[in-house]
């Protein structure tokens, strides 16, 4: 994502936990901030892409280093991380009282949509802000959806992974099956994933499942973590999520076999 802001011609200052991993932005231009409050000095755009609720509360209200306290009041901040929706309305709250602009944009795409500049965002927020951002979103996406307002875009977000997660739960769960009863494993699939009701997800991580490619692009472990994000917001609202919930069973049992840092489709191991 930040490669393509350089590419696209913007400015870009940058802040890793792991300063050693912006090492090739940096040779492509990019400069290297110590801490999210120096990162934002001065900037019209302040975007945030890490992986939970802690880490995002972190980059933005550390008492110390927290980048909000030191965003210009003509700036925008825009979280794209996948958070829960009670932290993302906080977060937003607390933008609000400093009356900077605000976004939540989070992403639908791996490190391969990244890379290509094809992510779709589905932004949470006003529509005002959302056209002057619109131009910074399309420079790292394909697609920018307005899904409403503050809290809409992670509800969607959410459910875009529960959906995946169950397809990818239910694949492994399939090539277990087909493996044990005594099938030609590589000929079932061809006819399984050559069928309508295959999605494209399912048929890209079957053919990964098959062929034992685990490296990771999305971990077992975060699949898990959003699974349990969306049944927390689920109880906000009374709704009931019991094939989302069995999905999170599946990565849950996944981590406890020591799989948490592959990718998803590496819970086809447990039936294996």
């Amino acid at each position: 994502m930040a490669a393509n802001l350089l590419k696209a011609g913007h400015s870009l200052t940058v802040w890793n936990r792991s300063p050693e991993k912006a090492k090739a932005l940096m040779e492509r231009g990019a400069k290297l901030a110590e801490t999210p409050r120096a990162a934002v000095a001065g900037v019209d755009f302040a975007i945030s892409m890490v992986r939970d609720d802690d880490a995002s509360r972190d980059v933005w209200l550390n008492p110390e280093r927290g980048a909000l306290a030191n965003l210009p009041s003509s700036a925008t901040g825009i979280e794209s991380s996948t958070v829960t929706m009670v932290w993302i309305e906080e977060l937003s709250n607390d933008f609000k009282k400093r009356r900077i602009d605000f976004l939540e944009a989070p992403v639908s795409g791996s490190r391969p949509q990244a890379e290509a500049g094809q992510l779709i965002y589905m932004v949470g927020g006003e529509t005002e802000v959302l056209s002057k951002a619109e131009p910074i979103l399309k420079a790292m996406g394909s697609t920018v959806h307005h899904a409403g307002p503050v809290g809409s875009g992670i509800k969607v977000k959410l459910s875009v992974n529960a959906l995946l997660g169950i397809q990818v739960a239910a694949m492994g769960e399939l090539i277990g099956f087909l493996k044990h009863s005594g099938l030609d494993l590589a000929k079932a699939m061809e006819i399984l994933t050559s069928t309508q009701v295959c999605s494209p997800a399912a048929r890209a991580a079957a053919a990964n499942m098959v062929a034992g490619n685990f490296a990771p692009l999305f971990p077992v472990g975060l699949m898990e973590k959003d699974l349990g994000y969306i049944h927390d917001t689920a109880q906000i609202f009374n709704a009931c999520l019991p094939v989302s919930d069995a999905a999170r069973a599946v990565f849950r049992k996944a981590i406890a076999e020591g799989l948490a840092e592959e990718n998803m489709t590496s819970v086809v191991k447990i039936n294996w």
